[in-house]
């Protein structure tokens, strides 16, 4: 991880940023792991330090049928200081 907690104060969301670092990565895949229906692929992340870390991933989502309909998503992600990390929500975005 970098310095993402000098960077913040406790509680206050980061900007979204495309580089997307390797305890992010890990989180993502992490909480993802068993998920089916849709193939959610994040290209930025915005992230909060609060007791472990929270992360909002800017996903290209595309559901796993013969002729989807491609769209944006936002995946939550709760890192705790241990244990795994956990899906909270997926929220689609409607244009």
């Amino acid at each position: 991880m970098s310095n993402k907690e000098d960077e913040l104060a406790a509680g206050t969301w980061s900007i979204y940023t495309c580089i997307i670092d390797e305890a992010a990565k890990l989180a993502f895949e992490e909480a993802m792991k068993g998920f089916v229906g849709v193939r959610h692929v994040p290209v930025a992340v915005s992230f909060q330090l609060k007791n472990g870390m929270n992360y909002k991933f800017f996903c290209n989502a595309t559901p796993v049928v013969l002729h989807p309909n491609h769209f944006a998503s936002i995946v939550c992600v709760y890192k705790p200081l241990n244990g795994p990390a956990n899906l909270i929500h997926i929220f689609p975005i409607q244009t």
